[in-house]
């Protein structure tokens, strides 16, 4: 298993994966699920396509030895920050490191961008994945945002609020 530079060829594997992890049934298999706060999908292929086309833009994929993409996040130059989004693994598969070596390999990117910190959204009442992100290092800003409604992310079931988090790198 192995950590690599997706690419535009790897859309359609990443969007199945990304909306497996997110969203739906196969999403209540893995700890990481959303379906219980949002309806829809998390992405489709023309977002995932867009994301190929930006060049402040990298996706990390987490390769299995069978050649199957089980993991993945989604990484953004703003700036001197790195925004770090869309951190799936196959839900199935959670739980067995492969987040935690996908986050530690953003932080690798970061430093070697010159990025001064990594920085993400959680939503609010995610209270086992913001105590996941805080083991890592990260800190909650103070700063909470509105969650972005609409297809491209999901149509919520109830208010969503966005907290930040951050890690100097």
């Amino acid at each position: 298993m192995h950590i690599t530079k997706a690419t535009i060829a790897d859309v359609a594997e990443l969007t199945q994966l990304v909306n497996s992890g997110y969203r739906g049934e196969s999403s209540k298999q893995g700890w990481t699920t959303e379906a219980n706060l949002l309806d829809g999908i998390r992405i489709d292929e023309n977002t995932m396509i867009k994301y190929f086309q930006d060049p402040y833009i990298t996706i990390l994929k987490y390769v299995s030895d069978e050649g199957k993409i089980i993991g993945c996040v989604y990484l953004e130059v703003r700036g001197d920050k790195l925004y770090l989004g869309m951190l799936t693994v196959s839900p199935l598969l959670q739980a067995n490191g492969i987040g935690r070596q996908l986050l530690h390999q953003a932080e690798v990117v970061a430093a070697q961008l010159n990025c001064k910190s990594i920085y993400m959204t959680v939503i609010k009442s995610r209270k086992e994945l913001i105590a996941w992100y805080e083991r890592r290092g990260y800190l909650a800003t103070g700063e909470i945002l509105p969650f972005h409604e609409g297809t491209r992310f999901g149509v919520p079931r109830e208010e969503i609020q966005l907290a930040v988090f951050e890690k100097e790198v």
